[in-house]
């Protein structure tokens, strides 16, 4: 009696694992289903976020730098043609055909010229003039910036050194009006052992390019000093020709120069003078003339001269 019950009660378990076994192969397809949609559903992603095909953009495209504005001006003049003969002659009356000029692996982009004046009254004394002339043009590039900007911050860092010199005396610093976008006079008293000298260093900058005129005078073996304004006003009319003769030399006008800057400037010519910069110039700037003249003793005039100007 026993063993009809068992069968039953053994028939109810087949029952219930087969139940279990049907309910489980038909969620397999279903869960195939769905892996599979899945898998696609992440092949669809990928490809439209697939960045190296020949259409594709990126960030950089949509983000790509602004163009740097050209510098105006692409060449220099001959430094010892600046000036006029007039004018040389006022500054250096026993120098004006000595210029010399300083060496420039780019005379595209910097230049000098030196004079040398001695004018010997024997037991009355001596009268010595130095005058140099130095040019440097700064391109505009993706790197760097602008040109006209790199110029002033190299005009601001030439007024400074200018007003620094180490021993100067009476310094005294003035604007120059019609020399460029901006200019600076600064004059000062250097005493040496082989007399006062007044030394006068006018800069100016015009678009992107920084003229330097370094000016001194002195009274030797007994001859008096000469006067300070006035060779400060010489300096400043120096000045004047020098960048006359940049912007003569680009042709009429800013931009007239032609090509463009490098790192694939704009020709676009600037149209307004930039504002002095703080910041410092590029490696390639030379070093103020004034330091290099204050150094140099006149008993050896000629040759530190020549040192200023090829450091220019």
């Amino acid at each position: 009696m026993h063993q009809p019950a068992q069968r039953e009660h053994s028939d109810q378990q087949r029952a219930k694992r087969l139940s279990r076994l049907l309910v489980c192969a038909a969620a397999v397809p279903v869960m195939l289903i769905a892996a599979g949609c899945s898998s696609d559903s992440g092949s669809d992603d990928g490809a439209g976020k697939d960045t190296t095909g020949p259409g594709a953009t990126t960030s950089a495209d949509a983000t790509a730098a602004p163009t740097v504005q050209a510098a105006a001006y692409k060449k220099l003049p001959e430094p010892c043609a600046v000036l006029s003969k007039k004018t040389l002659t006022d500054l250096v009356p026993k120098g004006a055909k000595s210029g010399k000029e300083g060496t420039s692996s780019d005379t595209a982009s910097r230049g000098s010229c030196s004079w040398t004046s001695l004018d010997n009254n024997g037991v009355k004394g001596s009268q010595f003039r130095w005058l140099n002339v130095s040019l440097l043009r700064f391109d505009s590039s993706q790197t760097q910036g602008e040109g006209d900007k790199l110029a002033a911050a190299y005009y601001a860092k030439q007024v400074q050194e200018a007003q620094s010199v180490t021993g100067a005396k009476n310094a005294k610093s003035e604007p120059v009006a019609g020399a460029g976008d901006e200019a600076t006079a600064v004059r000062y008293d250097l005493k040496k052992k082989e007399g006062a000298f007044k030394q006068q260093t006018v800069v100016a900058r015009v678009e992107n390019v920084v003229v330097t005129i370094d000016y001194n005078g002195a009274g030797l073996a007994g001859d008096k000093a000469p006067s300070a304004d006035t060779l400060t006003k010489a300096a400043e009319k120096a000045v004047k020709e020098a960048v006359a003769a940049v912007t003569s030399a680009n042709g009429t006008g800013a931009g007239a120069g032609s090509g463009s800057g490098s790192g694939g400037a704009s020709s676009t010519p600037s149209k307004s003078p930039s504002k002095a910069s703080t910041k410092s110039a590029s490696p390639s700037a030379s070093k103020s003339a004034a330091k290099s003249d204050a150094k140099a003793p006149a008993a050896t005039a000629s040759s530190s001269a020549s040192s200023a100007a090829d450091k220019s």
